[in-house]
């Protein structure tokens, strides 16, 4: 028990560290003028539309998350400790190499310089994982990865919503299906420590939760009726593509009109 406990403070620790530090996001709160001007000092036309500094770090961002997870991804499927990790494994080397065609595509054509090393916080992490073994290695593996993807799946979204490149919301929408792939598959490993994620999340938090009240000890919620169309309005569309606790990631290859990959 005292091991099993050991070993969740370790891992809360990884996840702090990660939370803190993983994938910064370009922000302007720091910054001097009103918010419409430092958009624009940061913002350079392009035949899709124009990209601005949170574009731009977006797309270095899943450069860098390809040259450190998928490395990651090897390694953990290399030495194989069990099916779950390995198919996590699986989907990183996948996912990110499909990711890493397309965000190499778009960069050239937005003349964004990529990085070709990751940064030696995530030179890091790979050695943190290079040096465990056994069930430390598993618990490293799947909380490390599992926090830098949470931490980069909102940024994710809050590019999708204000870029007005129409380049850097694909690449947005494509880097949203794989990342949420990938924190499924390393959730379904049984190593990740929820706890700790939230714990992190709440850290430097002091606001007052919201939300409904917490329900009484023996108190049954009303039910409500179900939320529908009325009327016999026919629809063609279903909710989703994939069966539950699945991602659906398959999409066409990109198209690379100026011979980027060569």
């Amino acid at each position: 028990m005292q091991r099993i406990n050991a070993t969740s403070l370790v891992i809360a620790g990884l996840v702090a560290t990660v939370g803190a530090l993983a994938f910064p996001v370009w922000s302007y709160a720091d910054r001097s003028g009103t918010g419409e001007a430092n958009l624009a000092a940061g913002t350079v036309s392009t035949p899709w539309g124009p990209l601005s500094a949170s574009d731009r770090d977006l797309i270095v961002r899943v450069r860098l998350a390809g040259l450190w997870e998928l490395p990651a991804g090897q390694q953990a499927l290399e030495r194989a400790p069990s099916e779950a990790i390995k198919e996590a494994a699986d989907h990183l080397i996948v996912g990110h190499t499909d990711l890493d065609k397309r965000v190499r595509i778009i960069a050239a054509q937005l003349n964004v310089e990529l990085p070709n090393v990751p940064t030696d916080q995530q030179r890091g992490w790979l050695q943190e994982m290079t040096e465990a073994s056994g069930t430390a290695y598993e618990y490293k593996f799947a909380n490390l990865l599992r926090a830098a993807h949470g931490k980069i799946f909102p940024a994710i979204g809050t590019v999708r919503n204000s870029t007005r490149n129409t380049l850097v919301r694909q690449l947005a929408s494509d880097a949203n299906q794989t990342v949420l792939d990938h924190i499924t598959v390393l959730e379904k490993t049984g190593r990740v420590d929820f706890d700790a994620i939230a714990n992190d999340l709440v850290a430097g938090s002091t606001a007052s939760p919201t939300g409904p009240e917490a329900p009484l000890p023996g108190q049954v919620a009303p039910s409500v009726p179900a939320a529908e169309a009325s009327g016999g309005v026919r629809t063609t569309s279903r909710p989703s593509p994939a069966p539950p606790g699945t991602v659906e990631t398959r999409r066409p290859e990109p198209a690379d009109s100026d011979n980027v990959l060569g």
